[in-house]
């Protein structure tokens, strides 16, 4: 069928197989041009589906040769429905890493489960047996609490006081004033078990439990801070707690990783078009104009970039900077403060007459539908195309 771009909000609710293979392939050429990793040989993906834990997973692979396993929630494509982006990234991911020789499956399912978690574990006895690298990307909407069953949502919401500012409709480039109201105390709570470090210390509690982590075990989280501007409503609201629960399981898991002489680390990375970050107001905006100021400075990053730095120059080097809270810091460029005095000049003047001028919206815009397989100039989107694509490793069927 032939597949069009079709979208409610910051979702896209189409995505193109031969675009989606294209964004993997750019992003392994572009590892397979840079120099050799001495990294991980066998590693477990969290959330290895789209955003940094795709181009963790690419540059693990391509870059120091490692066996992977990725765990992911996508759908499946089903009669004249595309799957979704992550099913067919994941695909493509398979279908280049086996074609070199290297070691690939997939578990399609909640990550937050136990099942899922005890179907990983099997594998990695089965097929690895020991791992030395976990990845924790997972960036999702809800979870369901193993030890209640209840299932809980976070919030994009400030924690004190209603927050107005600035945000931008991308597919429009108008920019309007939004007000959020303050969390409760009980969606913040909500807000720390979906995205604070409870999971990630589940995960790596049974993966100690069952002795499949190697000695000199590392695992990483990924987090965000960003500028003064966005606080309000990211580092300081209600999503900014779970990161700091997430920063602080990073702390007792360095403790209980002491027997395998292991390493837990939280990366804060760069601000960049992927779908969790699109849904945050402000962030659209800011990061519209912090792309414009970093690519004419020349040091504008995407995910496949940011990832090879931190496993060449940060994880995998000879020793790893971190700042006076014990975080990687990959964010160093973003949050220069060359950069950040130009952002707060534009921020202050730009509106929907001048948004083009100002800030590099309309890139912003052709990297969401990217997300999704689309506007790629090497990809014919009037051609008839399979989407029926599946991935050869995935071990059970779930339904999503």
């Amino acid at each position: 069928m032939i597949v069009k771009p079709k979208f409610r909000g910051f979702i896209c609710t189409t995505a193109h197989p031969e675009g989606c293979k294209t964004n993997v392939y750019e992003q392994i050429k572009y590892i397979e041009s840079q120099g050799k990793i001495e990294g991980p040989k066998n590693v477990l993906v969290i959330g290895s589906s789209t955003g940094y834990g795709l181009s963790s997973r690419i540059t693990v692979t391509f870059g120091s040769g490692a066996s992977t396993i990725g765990v992911f929630y996508e759908k499946a494509p089903s009669g004249n429905k595309t799957a979704t982006a992550g099913w067919y990234n994941s695909a493509a991911f398979e279908e280049f890493a086996n074609k070199e020789g290297y070691y690939a499956k997939s578990i399609n399912g909640d990550a937050f489960s136990d099942e899922i978690k005890r179907q990983t574990v099997d594998l990695i006895k089965k097929d690895l047996g020991k791992i030395d690298l976990v990845v924790y990307s997972l960036a999702a909407p809800r979870r369901t609490l193993p030890q209640t069953g209840e299932t809980v949502s976070s919030v994009l919401k400030p924690t004190v006081n209603t927050f107005t500012s600035k945000t931008v409709d991308f597919h429009t480039a108008e920019i309007s004033n939004i007000s959020i109201e303050p969390a409760t105390e009980e969606e913040v709570k909500n807000t720390v078990h979906v995205m604070g470090g409870e999971d990630w210390e589940l995960w790596i509690n049974l993966l100690m439990k069952e002795g499949v982590l190697a000695k000199g075990f590392k695992t990483v989280a990924y987090s965000y801070i960003g500028p003064q501007l966005t606080h309000a409503v990211y580092r300081e609201g209600a999503i900014g707690k779970a990161k700091d629960h997430l920063e602080n399981t990073a702390k007792k898991l360095n403790e209980e990783l002491k027997n395998v002489n292991g390493n837990a680390w939280v990366s804060v990375n760069k601000a960049l078009v992927t779908q969790a970050s699109s849904a945050i107001p402000v962030v659209p905006l800011y990061a519209a104009i912090l792309y414009k100021i970093m690519k004419e400075k020349g040091i504008h990053e995407g995910c496949i970039e940011q990832m090879y730095r931190l496993f060449k120059e940060r994880l995998y080097s000879n020793k790893t900077d971190v700042d006076e809270n014990g975080r990687i810091r990959i964010d160093e460029l973003e949050m220069r403060q060359d950069v950040q005095d130009e952002v707060g000049k534009i921020w202050q003047s730009i509106d929907s007459t001048n948004i083009h001028d100002l800030s590099d919206i309309d890139d912003y815009r052709s990297e969401f539908f990217r997300l999704f397989g689309f506007e790629y100039t090497e990809v014919d989107y009037d051609a008839d195309i399979e989407i029926g694509v599946q991935i050869p490793s995935i071990i059970k069927e779930v339904e999503v």
